[in-house]
């Protein structure tokens, strides 16, 4: 039984966005492929997938140069589809990184011919620039939006208090405001969504693309005896990320979500993008996959949230809070 995508509005915005999206952090334009790249976007346009994400950080652009290729040769209808970039970290000069007017402008740019389009749906801004000042910022952002180029932008990480300066200087100044946030979200790390950005989501309406709903796949179960040889874990450019998420009560959690998902009759990696879909302030849910088959794996998870009564969800709290908190 084939599960129908949602769409769900881009918090107030008039944009819906499909429930489950496809990203391209570590695999597209890297880990994998131009085959595995187009087999993923394939399998997920035809699952009903819109939006597809991107970053010039991706694989130093690669990524976004690989989903472009992929989206000419499929000659897909651009209305249809949701694209984006994201941008902060886009080369090694001293004004190709960070939120300057000029790297906005001329980073987005790049986006565009990487895609091969005229215009790009989404534009976040992929850290907060402790070196710009956010009026800069936002008056770039404002300019691609009057230029055509971009429709909505956003900010992803940025604290509470940052997104709430960025709307008031867009009042002050008759400039668009940012319309969402790409904050991570799944059962491991929650505080941010749930509590520092409720007044976001209560005053502004502001809409969320979360990412890592497996916790980089731990909440998946891969890792429960080790780190796969193939996985991310396993490429020394995320050493950073193993300490973390290799913890004996986060790998603990994770296993004490085992029997829940299987009375469920489902992975520990759908119920666990089931829970993110869950919560009425995600938009959407981005996934990632290196092969066809992940995605339709990933979206059979659309058919478990409504088995996600009030008592399971209950019963899924008490093992978040009783294993690591």
């Amino acid at each position: 039984m084939t599960t129908a995508m949602n769409y769900r509005r881009l918090g107030r915005a008039g944009l819906k966005v499909s429930e489950l999206s496809l990203g391209s952090w570590v695999t597209f334009g890297g880990q994998v492929g131009d085959g595995a790249t187009e087999a993923c976007m394939t399998a997920a346009y035809e699952a009903g997938v819109n939006f597809f994400d991107g970053a010039e950080v991706y694989a130093k652009g690669q990524a976004e140069l690989a989903m472009g290729r992929v989206l000419k040769k499929q000659g897909w209808r651009r209305e249809g589809l949701v694209l984006s970039t994201k941008l902060f970290w886009g080369g090694d000069g001293p004004n190709d990184v960070g939120l300057s007017h000029k790297h906005v402008i001329e980073g987005f740019h790049a986006a565009l011919r990487r895609w091969q389009v005229d215009y790009l749906d989404l534009c976040f801004c992929h850290r907060p620039d402790p070196n710009t000042p956010i009026e800069e910022t936002v008056r770039a952002m404002d300019v691609l939006v009057r230029q055509g180029t971009l429709f909505y932008w956003g900010t992803s990480e940025w604290s509470a208090a940052d997104v709430e300066t960025a709307f008031a200087v867009a009042k002050a100044n008759h400039l668009t405001p940012p319309t969402m946030e790409q904050p991570q979200y799944n059962m491991l790390v929650r505080d941010r969504l749930e509590k520092e950005y409720a007044p976001l989501f209560e005053k502004h309406g502001y809409g969320t693309t979360i990412w890592s709903p497996l916790a980089s796949g731990v909440l998946s179960g891969k890792y429960d005896a080790g780190v796969p040889p193939e996985s991310r874990l396993a490429l020394s450019t995320y050493d950073w990320l193993k300490e973390k998420l290799l913890a004996p009560a986060t790998l603990a959690t994770s296993k004490a979500l085992a029997p829940l998902a299987q009375a469920l009759g489902c992975t520990r990696a759908q119920l666990a993008i089931a829970w993110c879909l869950k919560n009425p302030n995600v938009s959407t849910v981005i996934t990632g996959a290196s092969r066809a088959e992940q995605v339709a794996e990933n979206v059979k998870a659309l058919s478990i949230v409504p088995r996600l009564t009030p008592e399971v969800m209950a019963r899924i709290e008490g093992v978040l809070q009783g294993t690591s908190r």
